[in-house]
């Protein structure tokens, strides 16, 4: 475990998010242009799509039928006990509770590719349709702590009048933009023509896709940690037991996640990335929807919770401990 653990803090991938954290910290003025990052961005969204697809096409429905229902029922578990532990535990509002889990049930882009090169660096590699349950996962779990927030606030409207036409109008147009954002279309997109092209016509556009793809991918990750290490001062604001629900909480998700990928058939990496994925905070596509469905809710406990706590942990230790967990669940 130690020795997993020390291999993933010195990777590069790693370490160039350290540098970015360090570099908010001593207030440095290196930063990456926005029109850079949005161009990483869709590179390694499109690339892992593309890839995803080739080995879609050569997948058979058996295979990959036991791991969707499992990623299925992952997307309905992790809000709502999200949601519980918030309500219950941490006496959150309603708003704010159902804002922080929808970025919980949701999924986080960065921590699947780094889990899906920590895998593959360790030698198991994960099965080749992974990025097909990235999508399954995305949706669901947004959507259902967006529900549970929107009736629970339409409940206790004190005036008794309920918000039921427009919260339909605004699910509605949350679900749009979630089927329409560019995380989505690039995903989906990248599968589908990944699927249809296969390894022939893969290869011409292997060099590009895949062979520049971790160097990319550590330069994206520079500009994460900038991201994440300028919303360090944001956990004085959140307090400790947000602190510790950024952290027990994906373990928790994760340990959820390696068990279900065992039963439904998963190899050692491929549990260890449905885990990740169960484990890991969106902060990219929840954002909008939650300030769009749900207002009320604080950003800066969902966002600092899911970046500055969550992602950071995920990337340094999490995705280690998951692996431990799926060698010990699939042995």
């Amino acid at each position: 475990m130690w020795d997993v653990l020390r291999t993933n803090l010195v990777s590069p991938l790693t370490l160039s998010f350290a540098l970015g954290v360090f570099a908010k910290v001593i207030r440095s003025e290196l930063s990456l242009p926005k029109e850079l990052y949005t161009s990483l961005s869709i590179y390694l969204l499109f690339s892992l799509g593309l890839k995803g697809g080739v080995e879609l096409s050569h997948s058979t429905l058996g295979q990959i039928s036991g791991p969707a229902m499992a990623t299925l029922l992952l997307g309905c578990l992790t809000p709502v006990t999200a949601y519980f532990i918030l309500r219950k535990a941490g006496r959150f509002s309603v708003a704010d509770a159902a804002g922080i889990a929808a970025h919980y049930g949701s999924v986080s882009a960065v921590t699947f590719i780094a889990a899906q090169q920590f895998v593959s660096s360790a030698g198991t590699p994960a099965e080749g349709f992974m990025p097909t349950l990235l999508t399954l996962l995305e949706i669901p779990g947004i959507q259902i702590a967006l529900a549970i927030g929107a009736v629970q606030l339409s409940r206790q409207s004190s005036d008794g009048t309920t918000r039921s036409v427009d919260e339909n109008r605004s699910l509605w147009s949350v679900m749009h933009e979630l089927l329409t954002s560019r995380s989505m279309l690039l995903l989906v997109g990248g599968l589908v023509i990944g699927t249809a092209v296969g390894v022939e016509g893969w290869k011409p556009v292997q060099p590009v896709f895949e062979g520049l793809f971790k160097g990319l991918l550590t330069l994206f990750l520079l500009e994460m940690g900038l991201s994440a290490g300028a919303r360090l001062n944001d956990l004085k604001q959140t307090g400790l037991f947000l602190l510790g629900f950024g952290i027990l909480m994906p373990l928790l998700h994760g340990a959820l996640g390696a068990w279900l990928g065992s039963l439904s058939g998963l190899s050692v990496g491929g549990c260890t990335v449905l885990a990740t994925m169960a484990a890991s905070a969106s902060y990219i596509a929840a954002p909008p929807a939650v300030r769009m469905t749900l207002p009320e809710a604080n950003p800066t406990l969902y966002l600092t919770s899911a970046l500055a706590i969550t992602f950071p942990f995920n990337l340094l230790a999490g995705i280690p401990i998951y692996y431990q967990m799926s060698r010990l669940l699939c042995a």
